[in-house]
């Protein structure tokens, strides 16, 4: 959220003096007009009462805590607590202050729970238990023979350092040829030939498990296994094409290992069973033999999350679900194979009494189409050797809040990120929260330099002693800002479904083919005044003002005498009837170019037009795709394919609230200091001298129809100032990641001649080759904003944009953005030679003398059109 803040000098000592400073911010706050003198007399006094009225207890195992009433009964609206904050920074700082800051990191692993060794209990167990193969073999054997007739049909040989020589080697089938159990998991079998080999010797084999061994890294054995293995129901977790009543009893609540032994029908009913859970199965169909009412009569409980079950059509999923006369409860993923509505589907299975844990009343009485109150909880992960500051940075997402400060001037570049305390951070989530939260900051002398910033909570329901006091994470959120996309940064959401729409959104993509556009002769003129006069230039740019020398050409200081409007300015309606702007002046502005120099508009233009062209990154509006980046995460993930992203707010410059991560809580979280897109980062860019650059082009546009654009021969190169590396605690350093450095940091110029010489010989490539392979680029760009947008086109219009091109490690050309009148001061001090131009020497004194040639005289000097 914004914070806007008055600022005024006057010492607050009464009531009416602390609403008059603070209304703003107690009406964004949303804290009841009853409550704000009980506010006051607490901020005033210090008065931190929770502890009174609230405790805070262990929870998931202690990897989580919550928050509950100790007080007999707390009242709606009756009361507010002052919540204090343990940590505030602004993102790049976060690494350097748990570094730093003496306890604090401590502190925080503390509040987040990650300051314990969550595998040494069972690593201990695990040690106390260290059998070798022979004696877990052994085992088995003397188990079989004392509770049964001396058949083992159930073996886990898991974490046993098994490699492909030692299940060779165990000559399973000879020892064990009624097995109808093997796990082998955690091991180290590499053969994918041997594996085969060995397992489909086992025919009798309903159940494998091979998991987390090397082998399923390089190849799929899948097909080959099924083949061999005919009676295989459920292979690595998932259920095959062939699953029937064993593997249906496999999931069944009461139903152990050792009953699945048995492949005898009769031993395999499941007549009393009451309820499934079949979740992340990958089961494709529901049309099986086994899977029927006659086999499971009494089924009441029954759990398909995480299934894609794309082989049955939603209708025939209604009449398979409406077929169980006893099934009362269903948990599915919504939006998913059911569709997406809760109601419809309420409506559809009247029978229900529970949807997702939900009361099918409530969420028929409601309205609610998306409900899920099951979802598992998102805890941090991390290992026993992982350093504190490294929990605390993947784990903070969890308990962030942010907000942005405001004046009467201007909005602060920079979010503030905070942590509440121990009490206000147990304060867990729930979509129908007892309780509320808002960061207020306080200003004691009623000016911002005086704020102390406070979290304020107070109950909106009546609370019960005993009662766990809840929050939403996501108030005033609802679908249609994605909520049940943006709870994944809190838990663990269906993963299929969003891969499903990350691989819809790609087939959309593919079918894209930008259409051919014609090269045509000059549609533009040279341009000139009737009296033969020199043209007229109002301008606010100083370097156009100082450098714009021609004589065809004279600077006025009033717009409506100008020929030319060159600004730096974007000119509206309103703007152009404020300062006399005509229809007849000539603009350095295209109508709707918004579809190109807005990060998300840029993104969207190019898809429309072209799909997924390989120099654009995986681009996503996290406005409106966000389901899509979470599927397109997940799928790189389960491939096992890099996932780093960058997050960039769709219309700011230099960087700012630019942030690199690989952490998909963060990619989310980060979309509440405003609008962003998230696209792929290039983790391995063409390196100089071992750093990070970009390249800026300057695009000269006559007209969008034909189109008329030229690239000018000066360009320059921006270099990072520190060495490129992906150690993670480097995504918190400016000057490794990012090459602006003309605002405030240290800047290292090079010549853009010395730079291409020294680029070719470091990586024995031609400068020409990749400057084709820019220029074929760039026009593609300006060819996707002619074919999607044409109202694009104006007669009156003229402009110049900045391209900022970066080279992958193979040295192809990635798009990062265009900006509109682009800061040209580089161009307008360094002399330079023209690249591809013979050496031709190009003054920087001249640098506005050619824009303005090329787009009004219809010059070509120091440019070549595309």
């Amino acid at each position: 959220m914004s914070t806007s803040v008055e600022s005024n000098g006057s010492r607050i000592g009464i009531y009416d003096d602390f609403v008059k400073v603070h209304g703003v911010l107690l009406a964004a706050s949303g804290l009841p007009k009853s409550l704000h003198r009980k506010l006051f007399h607490k901020l005033t006094s210090e008065t931190f009462d929770g502890g009174n009225h609230f405790a805070i207890e262990p929870s998931e195992d202690g990897r989580q805590r919550r928050l509950l009433l100790t007080s007999d009964s707390m009242p709606k609206e009756c009361d507010v607590f002052l919540i204090d904050h343990a940590w505030s920074f602004r993102l790049p700082d976060a690494y350097n202050q748990l570094k730093e800051v003496p306890g604090l990191v401590e502190r925080m692993a503390a509040l987040m729970c990650v300051d314990i060794d969550i595998d040494s209990d069972d690593k201990e167990e695990e040690n106390d238990e260290n059998l070798s193969i022979e004696e877990v073999v052994e085992n088995a054997i003397r188990n079989a023979k004392e509770n049964g007739d001396g058949t083992v049909t159930w073996l886990e040989l898991e974490e046993l350092g098994i490699d492909d020589e030692k299940l060779l080697s165990l000559d399973l089938c000879s020892k064990f040829p009624d097995l109808v159990g093997l796990s082998l998991c955690g091991n180290k079998l590499e053969n994918a030939e041997v594996v085969v080999r060995e397992v489909t010797k086992l025919k009798n084999l309903r159940g494998l498990w091979l998991n987390n061994n090397p082998v399923l890294k390089r190849c799929s054995m899948e097909d080959a296994i099924l083949q061999g293995c005919s009676k295989l129901e459920i292979y690595n977790s998932h259920f095959t094409p062939k699953y029937g009543l064993w593997a249906l009893r496999f999931c069944g609540v009461v139903c152990g290992k050792q009953d699945t032994g048995s492949t005898k029908d009769d031993d395999n009913r499941l007549k009393g069973e009451t309820t499934l859970d079949l979740s992340n199965r990958s089961i494709q169909n529901f049309n099986n033999k086994a899977f029927v009412p006659d086999e499971i009569p009494m089924l009441a409980h029954l759990n398909i999350r995480g299934n894609p079950i794309e082989q049955n059509s939603v209708d025939e999923l209604f009449q398979f679900l409406k077929s169980f006369p006893c099934l009362q409860s269903l948990e599915v993923d919504i939006p998913g194979p059911l569709g997406e509505s809760a109601v419809k589907i309420l409506e559809s299975l009247p029978h229900l009494s529970s949807l997702n844990g939900v009361d099918a009343s409530k969420i028929l009485e409601s309205e609610k189409h998306v409900v899920d109150s099951m979802l598992e909880l998102r805890l941090p992960e991390w290992t026993a050797e992982e350093p504190l500051i490294d929990r605390v940075l993947n784990a903070m997402w969890l308990y962030l809040m942010t907000y942005r400060l405001a004046d009467e001037e201007k909005i602060d570049e920079t979010s503030v990120w905070y942590v509440m305390d121990e009490l206000g951070s147990a304060l867990r989530h729930s979509d129908e929260p007892n309780f509320r939260v808002a960061p207020f900051l306080y200003m004691p002398e009623g000016k911002l330099a005086s704020a102390v910033s406070y979290s304020i909570l107070w109950p909106i329901h009546n609370v019960q002693k005993g009662d766990e006091c809840t929050r939403d994470f996501l108030f005033g959120i609802g679908e249609d800002k994605q909520r049940s996309a943006r709870l994944t940064a809190w838990f663990h959401t269906p993963e299929n479904y969003f891969i499903q729409e990350y691989q819809k959104h790609c087939s959309k993509l593919h079918s894209k083919k930008l259409p051919l556009l014609t090269m045509k002769s000059s549609a533009t003129s040279r341009l000139h005044r009737d009296d033969g006069s020199a043209l007229r230039v109002y301008t606010d740019i100083p370097h156009v003002e100082e450098f714009l020398t021609r004589p065809e050409f004279v600077i006025t200081t009033e717009p409506k005498d100008a020929d030319i409007i060159w600004t730096s300015m974007q000119i509206d309606g309103e703007m152009k009837k404020a300062a006399g702007i005509t229809d007849q002046q000539y603009l350095n502005q295209f109508p709707f170019e918004a579809c190109l120099v807005m990060k998300h508009h840029l993104a969207e233009t190019i898809q429309k037009a072209q799909g997924s062209p390989e120099w654009l990154q995986p681009t996503y509006n996290l406005e409106t795709h966000l389901s899509q980046l979470i599927g397109d995460y997940y799928a790189r993930r389960r491939d096992e394919l890099n996932n780093l992203w960058i997050l960039k707010p769709w219309n700011m410059a230099r960087t700012i609230d630019t942030t690199v991560t690989d952490n998909l809580s963060a990619i989310i979280r980060l979309m509440e200091t405003g609008p962003k897109i998230c696209q792929k980062y290039i983790e391995h860019p063409a390196l100089f001298k071992g750093k990070k650059f970009d390249l800026r082009y300057i695009v000269f546009v006559r007209s969008m129809n034909p189109l008329e654009i030229f690239l000018s021969d000066v360009f320059w190169v921006r270099l990072s100032n520190n060495p490129y590396t992906l150690e993670k605690h480097s995504f918190f350093e400016y000057e490794t990641h990012f090459t602006v450095m003309n605002y405030g940091r240290r800047m290292n110029h090079m010549n853009t001649t010395e730079f291409v010489m020294e680029f070719e010989q470091e990586h024995q490539v031609k400068w020409l080759d990749i400057h084709q392979r820019v220029r074929s680029m760039i026009r593609s760009v300006f060819e996707s904003a002619a074919a999607v947008h044409p109202e694009m086109h104006d007669l009156k219009s003229r402009a110049i944009y900045g391209v900022d091109v970066m080279l992958d490690n193979s040295f192809q050309p990635k798009l990062l953005e265009v900006t509109y009148c682009p800061d040209c001061t580089r161009a307008c001090k360094y002399d330079t030679a023209s690249i591809m131009g013979g050496g031709e020497a190009i003054r920087s004194r001249d640098f506005f003398n050619d824009v303005f040639g090329c787009l009004f005289l219809n010059e070509t000097t120091h440019v070549s059109q595309l």
